[in-house]
């Protein structure tokens, strides 16, 4: 984006804010991303070309920094973004976020960050599975949680410990907190087959988006 032209704040914040996918990144920075493949799993139709040069606008300008092992972390000025990123889910929320579109329900996305999203603090050791069906489209997951949670497309081979079976509108909703766990499952939207302590051990674990909670209070 070229320079507004105005000896403006608003400007001088658009030109470095008002790119195409960087205010994605610096949300994925905010809430725990780090590296650069992360970066590219968590924004599907972002090249890894454009997120360098992304990454270096941002750097110029002193959002970001690079640290030695390669990850990336927001400086000051970067960290003093996070109301404006957080007051612009909240006017989301309000204002444009109903039903989700067809093309927004990416299978790969969500459980991408469901799976990052997991605590796995009182996980059963050494090894617990969930296997993810979707009622409403073919591919199958699993997340392997050992010392952390794992992201399988493909059957890894391990005893299942809880089945969640659900169609994407309806883990979306849950994840980005539209409803609770419970409420979806009480209502049939989402099953969670497996032993009754297994189950208690994933709800345990579940853990909603970032901004679930301005989601769910608008939805209130």
């Amino acid at each position: 984006m070229g320079p507004y032209g105005q000896y403006c704040p608003i400007s001088r914040s658009a030109e470095i804010l008002g790119d195409r996918w960087t205010i994605h990144i610096i949300r994925d920075l905010i809430t725990g991303t780090s590296r650069f493949n992360e970066l590219i799993r968590g924004n599907p139709g972002l090249s890894r070309a454009l997120l360098s040069r992304r990454l270096r606008q941002l750097q110029a300008a002193g959002v970001v920094d690079q640290a030695d092992d390669g990850t990336y972390r927001l400086t000051e000025a970067g960290r003093d973004l996070e109301p404006v990123v957080f007051g612009l889910a909240t006017w989301g929320a309000r204002w444009t976020f109903g039903e989700p579109a067809a093309e927004e329900l990416d299978p790969d996305l969500l459980l991408w960050w469901l799976h990052r999203r997991m605590d796995t603090t009182n996980i059963p050791r050494p090894r617990f599975t969930v296997y993810v069906p979707f009622t409403d489209h073919p591919k199958r997951y699993w997340i392997v949680i050992e010392q952390e949670a794992s992201l399988c497309l493909a059957d890894p081979g391990f005893e299942v410990d809880v089945t969640l079976r659900t169609d994407r509108a309806a883990l979306y909703q849950t994840y980005l907190g539209h409803t609770s766990l419970f409420e979806a499952q009480r209502a049939g939207r989402v099953e969670l087959d497996g032993s009754r302590q297994a189950v208690e051990a994933f709800f345990a674990a579940f853990r909603q988006s970032p901004v679930a909670s301005i989601v769910s209070a608008e939805s209130a």
